[in-house]
């Protein structure tokens, strides 16, 4: 592999390794290469940040080195935050949202087994954007990760308290749930006449 093609992979390490970083000696030991080679490297990459109109940047901090966004850009990176939460969550991602925020802490398993169906992307999805949180681990084989939800929950549902939550309907009528389906389907019908 050309040096070239190593700097590619150092800079696609370095992404990957998000808030974490790394250091000159763990890159050298993941893809095989000196310190020097390595370092100099490193300098490439950060002198291409530098002296090209680019959005990222190379920073090293306690020699660990990471790729962050521009300062001076941080005025777009607000108006995307804001646009993010303001966009509408799935169908999955409100169920998982539910089934959490009436069962906490729950674990991934716990939701899955509610939902019926693997909830890994809307689970991802309502952690992201910091509707819920890791509030634990659970005392069981494999000690896995409880969540619970957060205050920007409440915020974002308009919610004091997790007591403001709506009532559950324990009792489900079978008749109700026949008539909206009749009526579904009536409807679907029509549509397609």
């Amino acid at each position: 592999m050309e040096l070239s093609q190593k700097k590619a992979v150092i800079e696609g390490l370095l992404f990957v390794s998000g808030s974490d970083g790394l250091t000159i000696k763990q890159i050298a030991s993941i893809i095989d290469l000196d310190l020097d080679t390595v370092e100099y490297l490193l300098n490439e990459l950060k002198y291409d940040y530098e002296n090209t109109v680019r959005g990222i940047q190379m920073l090293e901090s306690e020699k660990h080195f990471y790729l962050t966004s521009k300062p001076e850009h941080a005025e777009y990176f607000k108006k995307l935050k804001s646009n993010v939460h303001t966009s509408k969550l799935t169908q999955a991602s409100l169920e998982t949202l539910a089934i959490i925020a009436y069962n906490q802490p729950i674990t991934r398993a716990e939701i899955e087994e509610i939902r019926g169906v693997k909830s890994d992307r809307p689970i991802q999805t309502v952690l992201s954007r910091g509707l819920i949180e890791e509030v634990g681990r659970k005392d069981a084989i494999g000690r896995p990760v409880m969540f619970g939800t957060t205050l920007d929950f409440l915020t974002y549902f308009g919610l004091r308290s997790l007591d403001e939550l709506p009532p559950l309907n324990e009792q489900i009528d079978e008749g109700d749930i026949t008539e909206e389906a009749d009526l579904f389907f009536d409807q679907l019908n029509r549509e397609e006449t």
